[in-house]
């Protein structure tokens, strides 16, 4: 497993980050279906053994419990494992999903992912979403506060644009971006990892494997028998005509990684890893044999010439998608 410096902070991450969204099992809004916490937790203590020594939560996820369940693992190892989690989404009794960035609302998160996760300081603590928009710089000068106090390591943000990291930049140095990252999106090539390399701010990158669409797994049947609660079934790339196009692209991934003994899911995080820009990537994980799979590509580099044929694989991609839409 390889290691990078998460920007300008001490912290040195595995390239390959532990992802928990579906830790948070099933039934509330964004669930990715029923998720057993016993294997959960094994699969957290796989990924420890394998070389990955951080973890990246939210409180949203499964509103609250995926913090819970990455707190009962943690409690276990000899050496607990860097703790990134995130703020900014709420609920209530009912489920209801809001967006909220007061001060006063971010002071009660922290005390409740604190509570859960079983820690008295949290590495790295995140704004999950700019929203709404006017208020990321009363978030942030409280998230500054939290630092002063030694309840968090550092702060980050996630889904952000350089227009908004520059209004809070003032208030307290920004140690890390997350933003979605893979072939499938690649908007932060052109103006998010210039600004990040050039500020020195850590790039933690989440979904590069398109939320499984490029592991080499997907097919139309798997899709139509998600569970109702899925979120994916409403997501457009796990929908016509987008699907067929990405069931393509992973089989052609296929084609590369077989030369060097690699899978599709493998080759898709070496793809995104190939920019010294990014830290690490977040790989969505459920059961040991996931994190199995994907942890080699924490120690592998895609060869240029592959580079070359995936860039054509996209642009050829994208050229079918817009003659369909017409």
């Amino acid at each position: 497993m390889q290691y990078r410096k998460l920007g300008w902070t001490d912290l040195e991450l595995s390239v390959i980050g532990f992802g928990s969204w579906a830790l948070g099992g099933g039934g509330w809004r964004y669930s990715w279906g029923p998720q057993d916490d016993k294997e959960s937790i094994e699969a957290i203590h796989r990924a420890v053994d394998l070389g990955v020594n951080w973890i990246d939560t939210a409180a949203v996820y499964g509103l609250g419990h995926s913090e819970e369940v990455v707190g009962r693992a943690i409690r276990g190892l000899t050496k607990r494992p860097i703790i990134a989690t995130k703020c900014g989404l709420v609920w209530d009794e009912k489920g209801n999903i809001a967006n909220c960035l007061k001060r006063d609302s971010i002071r009660r998160e922290v005390e409740a992912s604190l509570r859960r996760l079983g820690v008295d300081v949290i590495d790295l603590y995140q704004i999950h979403w700019p929203v709404p928009d006017e208020d990321i710089e009363e978030a942030w000068e409280e998230m500054s506060r939290l630092v002063e106090e030694g309840k968090v390591r550092y702060i980050g943000v996630s889904n952000f644009s350089v227009a908004q990291m520059e209004r809070i930049a003032p208030i307290h140095p920004i140690a890390s971006l997350q933003p979605p990252y893979s072939m499938l999106r690649r908007d932060i090539e052109k103006d998010i990892l210039p600004y990040c390399a050039e500020k020195n701010i850590g790039v933690i990158v989440y979904s590069p494997m398109q939320k499984g669409l490029l592991t080499g797994k997907v097919t139309k049947e798997w899709v139509a028998n998600l569970p109702p609660d899925d979120h994916r079934r409403n997501d457009p790339m796990f929908q016509e005509p987008e699907l067929t196009l990405n069931i393509e692209l992973a089989g052609k991934l296929r084609d590369i990684g077989a030369k060097y003994g690699k899978t599709p899911a493998q080759v898709a995080v070496a793809w995104v890893l190939r920019w010294r820009e990014v830290t690490s990537a977040i790989v969505g994980i459920r059961r040991p044999s996931q994190i199995e799979e994907i942890a080699p590509a924490g120690d592998w580099d895609l060869p240029e010439e592959e580079v070359a044929r995936i860039e054509e694989f996209l642009k050829e991609r994208e050229e079918r998608l817009r003659n369909l839409r017409r």
